[in-house]
């Protein structure tokens, strides 16, 4: 099959649109028409539904998106590590966590990346759904539990712990919990039960749950719960690193927290020796040992 062709099919099934696939083409409507129509004909089938509203992909079409998709994304891998000097760091990187760890550890801390590279690009996705490496959906993740996927390099970073907070101004109106059962006296704020969510966290959930709690909020990722807590609507189940970088709350009842959660960086053995991964991840490791350092500092005081 002629790759032109494939090329300028895998856009137009992409935006779903002749018209928009010729705008990031930069090719006219009808030249990108005339491309898939030789393509249909040279297959001997039907690729598009086409409505007045757009275009919908046949069952043939899907099988010839998955096979261009999957085609993309390895040219886009031999061409990072193309583009990988062997003395300057630059170019794209694109690094997956969950929202909370994303909003509120590493994204805060990126300005000393950016410092050390500026010619580097950060593509940051914030989501809970696990990203396919392996088919470079990201370059690098930040994982609550080790990756399951095969041909991946793994490193644990750090453990981290869900503990109970709230503001000084929430425990000054309302008072201090000072043992477990207290907290049926008080609101709690966690992420929801049903939302995507490390096993450690919710097991914490659901113990305070049987206390039959009067009032609850419930968010879909922390980065939520943490600006409830700090807006002084009740007591937060948050991990532990908010307290360096978040002055605005304290923890309760010091005695509750979650069994540890363990933070992995993994990437594609194919980018073993890429020196975008290999900056951030150095990044990554110096900034987690200043964190401890600055945790420890604290404890001490």
């Amino acid at each position: 099959m002629d790759w032109d062709k494939l090329r300028i099919f895998h856009a137009v099934a992409d935006a779903g649109s002749l018209t928009h696939a010729g705008d990031v083409l930069r090719l006219s409507q009808s030249a990108v028409s005339r491309q898939v129509r030789a393509l249909e004909e040279s297959l001997n089938t039907t690729l598009f539904h086409r409505h007045a509203r757009g275009l919908i992909l046949t069952e043939q079409g899907e099988l010839l998106f998955d096979a261009t998709s999957s085609m993309i994304k390895r040219l886009e891998a031999a061409e990072a590590r193309i583009k990988d000097s062997e003395e300057e760091v630059f170019g794209e990187l694109r690094v997956t966590t969950t929202t909370g760890f994303g909003s509120l550890w590493l994204a805060p801390r990126l300005p000393k990346l950016y410092e050390k590279y500026p010619d580097l690009k950060i593509d940051l996705m914030l989501e809970e759904r696990v990203l396919d490496l392996p088919m470079r959906e990201a370059d690098v993740a930040i994982r609550m539990k080790e990756p399951s996927q095969a041909d991946l390099i793994r490193k644990r970073l750090m453990g981290v712990h869900m503990r109970l907070y709230a503001s000084p101004a929430y425990l000054a109106e309302h008072g201090e919990p000072k043992e477990f059962d207290d907290m049926r006296k008080h609101r709690l704020i966690c992420q929801n039960p049903r939302s995507a969510q490390v096993g450690a966290g919710l097991s914490l959930v659901q113990r305070l749950m049987l206390l039959d709690l009067p009032s609850m909020l419930t968010v879909n990722n922390y980065f939520g719960v943490l600006q409830a807590v700090i807006h002084n609507l009740g007591i937060g189940i948050l991990p532990d690193y908010v307290t360096q970088d978040f002055e605005g709350v304290v923890r309760v009842l010091p005695d509750v927290e979650s069994v540890e959660v363990p933070v992995y960086l993994a990437y594609p053995e194919e980018l073993r020796h890429s020196k975008r991964v290999e900056a951030f991840k150095e990044f990554v490791q110096n900034e987690i040992i200043e964190h401890r350092r600055s945790l420890s500092q604290a404890t001490n005081k």
